[in-house]
Parts: C-alpha cells; structure tokens; sequence
C-alpha cells in the first residue's frame, strides 16, 4: 500500500486544503491528513476540533484517515509506513519554502514531496487570512468548506 501525507497546521481547514487531499487520494492508496502539534502555538481551533472537522469533510473519502503528529514529520513517516508527503503550492513563496523541506526530509530518510500547484480560484486563501477575514465579518462561507464556517461563526460569536 502507497500512504501520503497531507500534513499541516488546518487552522482552519479551507477549500484550498480540501482541494489537495482529494488530488492526493486519486494518486496513492492511502493519504493521511496529519495535524501539527505545536505546544507553542495557541489556535483558533483545538488540535481535536481540527481533527474532527477534517473527519467530516473527507468523510467522503473512503482511503483519507486523520491523524495527528508532534516532533519530525519524517518521523511519523517512517513509523506509519507513508513514502510521500503532497503539498499544495500557492506561490513562488510557498515553493521557495516547501522545496527546502522536501530536500531536507529526502535529506534525513528519503521521503519523497510531491509539490502540487492549487487550483487558482484557492491562490489567495490561507488559514490565517480566513481566520483574519472571518473575525472582521467578512464573507468566507465560499472558501472554506460548510462544517469550517459554521464553526468559525460559532468561535467569532463566542468572542463577541
């Protein structure tokens, strides 16, 4: 069984993601969608409510699991049998950025990156600029998948 590894902070979750894990589940047998762990790093949303919301929009995604990972991501690789690693890339700065980690995790034990390019309508859409757009009451109902903005209209609410 070929596994790969859609591995990122979700932070939230947006279409963009979603886009690169169904690409990635057409090519391998097995993608796993691993959540960072970063202690360091206070989220919007909790490791477990990532988690669970990547569960449900890749329920339909019968060879997609979720996971989650602290340390090494080439660590967890080679602890879960997984040869690959796909990443979308939005820009020359996400290429930039990602082929240094690809290097260096062929580096350390050879784990293969597929660099995928994004769909172009998701080019602009990041976590951060979602969470960003959303707190200000922006409408980003069409870049995120339902079960993510209905939870950050829950967790804006929450904050008043």
């Amino acid at each position: 069984m070929r596994r790969a590894v859609c591995s990122g902070s979700y932070d939230p979750a947006t279409n963009g993601h979603l886009d690169i894990i169904e690409r990635a589940a057409k090519l391998f047998d097995e993608v796993v969608v691993a959540v960072g762990v970063n202690k360091s790093k206070k989220g919007l949303f909790t490791v477990e409510e990532r988690m669970d919301m990547l569960r449900e929009i890749t329920a339909k995604l019968p060879n997609v699991r979720v996971d989650s990972w602290q340390g090494l991501l080439v660590d967890y690789c080679r602890e879960n049998d997984i040869v690959a690693v796909a990443k979308g890339l939005r820009s020359v700065s996400d290429f930039d950025y990602e082929l240094q980690m690809a290097q260096m995790n062929r580096e350390l034990t050879g784990l293969e990156t597929l660099l995928m390019a994004n769909n172009p309508a998701y080019g602009f859409v990041s976590s951060s600029l979602v969470k960003e757009v959303a707190a200000l009451g922006g409408d980003i109902e069409h870049l995120v998948p339902p079960i993510v903005f209905k939870r950050l209209m829950e967790k804006y609410s929450e904050r008043g």
